[in-house]
């Protein structure tokens, strides 16, 4: 298993490209946890893109191709999944902000059965607002309109991180930016999209990150998302994740994991008990209706693997993880929509 998950996730020979990131080796404060007990109220979705599961929670990946194009990350999917037992609902895509989507890469999914994450990089909030790029952002609804088959829609994750200020902005720039590409699709007619909202759950441990402040409403969001590590000083899931829940948890919307992975070597055996603490989480949280693994072997600064090549402890954590039951609700239709062709850049 172990070498099959090390196939999967090898590093390509060439530098990923921007749209799929490299990971930050940020040392966020840690902070006390609130308590945290599990939301009891409903959840629901404005409309938009796919019905959260009624019980259980999707799991999915992002995972770093040997070859950046439809075909390599498509492969590189489909050996992660195979390697953790064959039930991963959810594939996991980056797009820069003027790349087109979807796309060849969008296709092969859909051809492998996948619900799809799309995650879009965003660019300066406040020309967006101006109107620079209203036909970019026409275009993308157009096509992701024509794709017709139900998807998250991830816009301009961790937007709280101190290194995107100069084109965040402020909670408000970003707020209004979010608004107006909102608006566009909403023009547009786009009702297969469901919009992400997704800072880093350090944005809700460290106070100077105010990622709360960033929150466009309940009208304007359908799903909330948090990404979370566990940093240098090996922060518990739990402890980064309460902080976020505690936010969710005023919320009537389903909550995805957007990314989560093993960034730091750690210890013997440390790995793979930051791991052992997912599963009871999100099953725990129903609030938590899906979650994404990121799974990538960084070869320059910042270095860090999350992949499981070298940790068979950690791998045999996580396909426990992904053949529990509860873990593989069905997913929605993927097969209405025969969607825009194909684009072969991407």
């Amino acid at each position: 298993m172990a070498v099959v998950l090390a196939l999967a996730c090898l590093a390509p020979a060439m530098a990923a490209c921007e749209s799929e990131p490299a990971r930050r080796t940020e040392q966020p404060v840690v902070v006390p946890p609130p308590t945290v007990e599990p939301r009891t109220g409903p959840v629901r979705t404005t409309g938009r893109g796919p019905e959260p599961p009624e019980q259980g929670a999707w799991l999915g990946a992002w995972v770093k191709p040997q070859w950046h194009n439809a075909t390599g990350r498509a492969a590189a999917v489909d050996e992660f999944n195979r390697a953790a037992g064959g039930k991963l609902t959810m594939a996991h895509m980056f797009h820069q902000w003027n790349e087109s989507f979807p796309g060849a890469t969008e296709q092969a999914f859909q051809a492998m059965g996948k619900l799809q994450m799309i995650s879009w990089q965003g660019t300066d909030t406040r020309s967006t607002v101006s109107g620079t790029y209203d036909s970019l952002i026409r275009q993308r609804a157009q096509d992701v309109k024509a794709f017709g088959l139900p998807v998250l829609l991830r816009y301009r994750w961790e937007m709280d991180r101190p290194n995107l200020a100069a084109s965040i902005h402020s909670p408000e720039d970003y707020v209004a930016a979010w608004k107006h590409i909102r608006g566009i699709f909403t023009e547009v007619g786009v009702t297969n999209a469901a919009w992400v909202w997704c800072p880093h759950a350090d944005g809700f441990a460290k106070d100077e990150r105010e990622a709360e402040a960033y929150y466009p409403g309940d009208d304007q969001v359908d799903w909330l998302c948090a990404d979370v590590y566990p940093g240098p000083e090996w922060a518990s899931f739990s402890n980064r994740m309460d902080h976020f829940m505690a936010f969710a948890q005023q919320h009537p919307r389903p909550v995805v994991i957007g990314e989560f992975g093993l960034t730091q070597e750690g210890r013997p055996g440390q790995r793979a008990d930051w791991l052992r603490e997912v599963r009871p989480y999100l099953k725990k949280h129903p609030q938590i209706k899906a979650a994404l693994y990121f799974a990538a072997k960084q070869t320059t600064k910042p270095l860090y693997d999350s992949t499981f090549g070298n940790d068979p402890e950690s791998a045999a954590v996580f396909r426990e993880m992904a053949t529990d039951p509860y873990f593989s609700p069905p997913p929605p239709d993927l097969t209405a929509s025969s969607g825009p062709p194909p684009t072969p850049a991407r």
